[in-house]
Order: C-alpha cells, then sequence, then structure tokens
C-alpha cells in the first residue's frame, strides 16, 4: 500500500506538460509517418489523421462516417445501415478509453498549434483573448458544422423537402475546409492539396474555403492558443459521447478557492473550471483534457484525472509548488 501511495505522489509531483509533449510527438509521428512501417491503427480515430497525407498511420473518422451520409434512406435500414452503426460504435470504442485527451494529446493539428503557441512565446507577441459572451457564442460554431458535415452529404443520396440532390463534388465538405488536408500532407513532402480546384463550382467552393481556413488556421494559432480547438467539429462530437468516456476530469468544488490559476492556464479558456463549484465531472465541450489546470491547482485533490474510478493525477499543493520551484529554475 505504501507502494502506491508512494508511485502516486511521485506522479502527482510530475511535469504532466513534460510528459504530454512526449506523447505528442510519438502520436504525431506515428499518424503522420506510420505508412513507412505498414503501420495503420485504424481508420476511425476520434482525431485528425488524414487520409490525403499518403503515409498515414490511422485515419479520421469524419471522412468514413461523411461517405457514409450519403446512403439513400431505404438502406439506412439494411446492411448499409448495420455498417454506419458498426463504424460509429467503432469510433466511440476508440474514443471512449481518453475521452477528450484525444485532443489534448493524440490530435496532430492539436500539436500544430501548440507548435505554433510556441513560436508565438519566442517572438514575444501577446496572446488574444476571448470576453466570455464571445467565448460562448463563437463555441456553437462547431456544432453548426457538425450538422452541415451530416446534413450536406444526406442531400447527395436523399431529397429533403423535394429539393434535388446535391452534386456527389459536395461529398466530404468538412474534409475539404479541414486545414488537416492542406497542412499534414506538407510533413510528408506532399503539397499538392494546396490548390483551388476550379473543376466544379463546389470543388471551386470547398477549396477556396479550405485555402481560406488553413490560412486563418495559421494565424490564428499564433495569436490564440489553440485557436482552431473552439471551432472544431470533432470536438462537438467528443462531447456528445463525452459522459460515457472513461477518462475524466473531476473537481471537489468544496476544496475549490476560486484562485482562478485553472482558467488562467486553461488554452481555450474555460471560465467554467474555475467558477463551476457543483459539477464533479468538469469536462467541458471545449476541454481537451491537457491535464495544465491540474497542473497549477493548489489545492489537494481539488481537481483529479481519472479513470474510472482511480485516480491517475491530482492536484497537491506540494506538485504545485514543485512544479514551479522548477519553473524559476529553469529545469
Amino acid at each position: 500500500m505504501n507502494s502506491l501511495k508512494n508511485l502516486q505522489r511521485a506522479v502527482n509531483r510530475g511535469n504532466l506538460s513534460r510528459f504530454r509533449f512526449h506523447v505528442q510527438l510519438f502520436s504525431f509521428a506515428l499518424l503522420i509517418y506510420g505508412g513507412y512501417l505498414a503501420i495503420n491503427v485504424g481508420n476511425h480515430l476520434p482525431t485528425f489523421a488524414c487520409l490525403y497525407s499518403d503515409l498515414h498511420g490511422g485515419a479520421c473518422y469524419l471522412l468514413g462516417f461523411q461517405h457514409q451520409m450519403v446512403t439513400p434512406w431505404p438502406e439506412w435500414f439494411g446492411g448499409r445501415g448495420m455498417a454506419i452503426l458498426i463504424g460509429l460504435a467503432t469510433f466511440v470504442a476508440f474514443f471512449v478509453f481518453f475521452n477528450k485527451a484525444w485532443c489534448g494529446f493524440v490530435c496532430p493539428l492539436g500539436t500544430i498549434q501548440d507548435w505554433l503557441s510556441a513560436l508565438r512565446r519566442k517572438l514575444k507577441i501577446r496572446p488574444a483573448t476571448y470576453s466570455e459572451p464571445v467565448f460562448q457564442r463563437l463555441g456553437k460554431i462547431k456544432y453548426i458544422l457538425l450538422a452541415l458535415l451530416i446534413l450536406i452529404p444526406m442531400a447527395i443520396g436523399n431529397s429533403f423537402f423535394g429539393l434535388p440532390k446535391l452534386s456527389h463534388d459536395w461529398g466530404v465538405p468538412f474534409c475539404m475546409i479541414c486545414p488537416g488536408r492542406t497542412i499534414l500532407p506538407l510533413f510528408a513532402g506532399d503539397f499538392s492539396q494546396l490548390a483551388i480546384d476550379f473543376s466544379s463550382v463546389a470543388k471551386l467552393t470547398l477549396t477556396a474555403l479550405g485555402m481560406a481556413i488553413t490560412g486563418l488556421f495559421i494565424i490564428g494559432s499564433l495569436v490564440k492558443p489553440r485557436f482552431f480547438c473552439l471551432f472544431c467539429p470533432m470536438s462537438a462530437f467528443h462531447y456528445i459521447f463525452s459522459r460515457l468516456g472513461l477518462l475524466r476530469l473531476t473537481k471537489n468544488g468544496a476544496k475549490c478557492t476560486r484562485c482562478g490559476n485553472c482558467y488562467r492556464a486553461c488554452d481555450v479558456g474555460i471560465r467554467a473550471i474555475a467558477d463551476d463549484l457543483e459539477s464533479y465531472n468538469i469536462v467541458q465541450d471545449d476541454c481537451m483534457m491537457c491535464g495544465k489546470c491540474i497542473e497549477v491547482c493548489p489545492e489537494d485533490d481539488c481537481l483529479q484525472a481519472r479513470f474510472l474510478t482511480l485516480p491517475v493525477y491530482s492536484s497537491t499543493a506540494e506538485g504545485f509548488f514543485k512544479r514551479m520551484d522548477r519553473k524559476n529554475n529553469g529545469t
């Protein structure tokens, strides 16, 4: 029992951000270059791993999901409907183990945003922030994008309200505007996605939007940490199933002094992590479970990452001051 307590104490004193940095590097290499070693961890991943990158070691679920949404209504009740359910179940099975930590530890686009934030700090550019009303309004955009990536493909295989069906050129609308399609292949030396397709109105519209969003992604990430995450439909998809997640971020509101450290450390800018004293499961729709809030909390067991009922990483006064000493000493 003492050995377990000592192990937990050592973990709680540790630098989670440093551990996360190495996990991000490993995940990035696996998902971008895994094809070199014939590694493919699946095509239903709850994170951006782009099929447009030839050497990918896994693929984002949203591409296949959009293709499946083209299915005509009558076929939803047959074999193709079963295939859609199996694909969704596979996605959920991947997701429940790590919950939204897929965003904070695995997502290649998230890692690139963190690199751009590191560059911003080197350049001494002050980060932008959102007021709470603006934050709440912007956070709704990802749900609109999620609805569109479902409805637009559906309108290819089905007629809504007697309107004509859409062209198949609209088939994967989110992938065509996703910065993952244009940016991730660059790391494999593929620049072919940095182009506007003039072959049809649909492709022209989507690829032009894709180039514009790529520019916004880069500029936005240089001035606002995790800029794109606030608009990410994958994050919205995650939140629908987040209550099923085995890994959770929990809070003991009775121990919270509302010092605000957690809010100031949050890259996304979630105020509820500091203000909510009632909720036990504190995972929000924009949370990426990076654990920074736990690292900067000085109250014992106020914030915890828990897998099932077991604490994995907990806030402690000892760990907080240990990390502060290391930061001040540059170690």
